[in-house]
């Protein structure tokens, strides 16, 4: 018999229906660990939060009468800039798109690797790491923290203390005031904050978010990701056998016992496992799960403990890879004798890759597409149409013109569809083009006209023709149509 097929799993997660939704807070102190994941941790940390501090302070020249600031949300004029995009409020489809984006990502990473943006990319993981870091570089790792409480004196662990609070707080302050210059011109937010001249909403917005990130990432920490945060729930239903996680491999580790006594069993012929039980991995972990219990919700899928048993089964001259990112399915075909299996493409993340590309090209076709005026209507509600003295029928519409350039610009406006149709501007427009009424629209700006519409010709009962109404730049040419109906009696 193949020796693997003796091998169980020693340990299973118990699950109790009566046990309390909530379990009281241990204090968790992660080794440092260092290997490939805590690399891509430390490269995705410098990244991301490179990006979020820095980004503000990044200019863009989008010519005259325009904000400077690559990204800027302008909540003042209903403005949201991004590098060479603007997105106005009539385009909120946009953000709409951006959001279905970032969830077909979400879903696409979940089911190729299970949580990756838990572990490597989630706010609260990075901070997290950041808040950690910062503890470990003044109070010291676990050993040394348990090593002061015996030797160090009260004034220096005290002292300690204080720092290691100041540093999370001067962090969590910068984060919050880097969150109000995406809203304002970033160079000179800086310097009314400097000068105590910022408005009130800025001071409060930083407050909030200081006060946040200091309790979030100092003190809950795991907690977040255990209790608050509903995507482990979420992703569990997102996820299938073929899915990476960070698994430990049991076929191999079990059964487990210290490095002395497996050395003897191998040397007696008797079967070992390579886990050494040295609970490095339980060490590493930032939320103190014990991987070895199989997938857990708390388990963020960091990598640390892969990292941490990694370093211990070179140190005992065993081959590493006794966690890694693996599926629980493999583990059981390799105890059985079988070939593991990978399936990346399935599917699954065929349907959200597709998805992704579908969704992304409707997005930059549109974004490519899209002129730089745009025209919407209004039919008026009531009356719906009105008979003049001479016989006539007017109805009354309502315009509003956009203008998304850093000029001013003039459109001439007509309207189509309606036989012998004479359009009227409200507001003593006299200039025209082409006998077509003509309008200013200012720079970055909309323009809302009352129009009317009249005809004499003979309608049908209850007619109801569709009308176009288009605008058209009288420099550039540019032209920009909006639909609506005319009525009738």
């Amino acid at each position: 018999m193949n020796m693997a097929t003796k091998v169980e799993r020693l340990e299973e997660p118990e699950y109790d229906d009566d046990a309390p939704l909530y379990e009281a807070r241990r204090k968790i102190y992660p080794i440092a660990v260092h290997g490939t994941f805590r690399r891509i941790k430390w490269a995705l940390l410098i990244i991301t939060l490179g990006i979020y501090y820095l980004l503000p302070f990044l200019r863009w020249d989008r010519g005259p009468n325009a904000p400077s600031q690559a990204v800027l949300v302008d909540l003042a004029n209903g403005r949201f800039y991004f590098f060479f995009i603007e997105i106005w409020p009539q385009e909120i489809y946009y953000v709409t798109g951006l959001l279905i984006l970032a969830a077909l990502v979400l879903f696409l990473m979940n089911a190729v690797a299970g949580r990756l943006w838990c572990g490597y990319l989630c706010p609260q993981t990075v901070w997290t790491d950041l808040f950690q870091a910062i503890e470990r570089m003044v109070e010291g790792d676990p050993r040394e923290r348990r090593e002061k409480l015996k030797t160090a004196s009260r004034t220096q662990r005290a002292f300690e203390a204080a720092a290691k609070h100041s540093l999370w707080l001067m962090v969590a302050w910068w984060t919050g005031g880097a969150w109000v210059l995406y809203f304002a011109d970033a160079p000179t937010l800086v310097w009314q904050l400097f000068t105590g001249t910022a408005p009130l909403m800025a001071y409060l917005w930083i407050g909030i978010l200081t006060f946040t990130t200091y309790v979030l990432a100092g003190h809950m920490r795991e907690q977040v990701c255990t209790y608050m945060c509903p995507w482990p729930r979420i992703q569990a239903a997102l996820t299938d056998e073929y899915a990476f996680n960070v698994t430990y491999r049991y076929d191999r580790g079990e059964p487990r016992g210290s490095f002395k006594k497996t050395e003897a069993l191998r040397a007696a012929g008797v079967a070992a496992g390579d886990c050494i039980d040295c609970k490095q991995c339980v060490a590493a972990c930032p939320t103190g799960v014990d991987i070895r219990l199989g997938s857990q919700l708390a388990c963020i899928q960091c990598g640390l403990c892969i990292d941490a048993c990694d370093t211990v089964m070179n140190k005992v001259g065993r081959p590493t890879g006794l966690i890694a990112y693996d599926t629980e399915m493999n583990v059981e075909r390799r105890m059985k004798g079988l070939a593991p299996v990978t399936r990346v493409l399935r599917a699954r993340t065929l349907l959200y890759a597709g998805l992704i590309v579908i969704v992304g090209g409707i997005m930059v076709a549109t974004l490519a597409m899209r002129g730089s005026e745009g025209v919407s209507v209004i039919h008026d509600r009531n009356p719906l149409f009105v008979r003049l003295s001479d016989g006539s029928l007017r109805n009354a519409y309502t315009l509003r013109i956009v203008n998304k350039q850093s000029l001013p610009r003039r459109f001439a406006i007509a309207v189509e569809g309606v036989p012998e149709a004479r359009l009227e501007v409200v507001g003593g427009i006299s200039e025209t083009e082409n006998g077509h009424p003509v309008v200013e629209v200012g720079p970055d700006q909309t323009y809302e006209l009352r129009a009317l519409v009249s005809t004499s010709a003979k309608l049908p009962a209850n007619a109801s023709l569709p009308v176009t109404f288009s605008v058209t730049d009288v420099v550039g040419g540019e032209t920009s149509t909006a639909p609506d109906h005319f009525k009738g009696p």
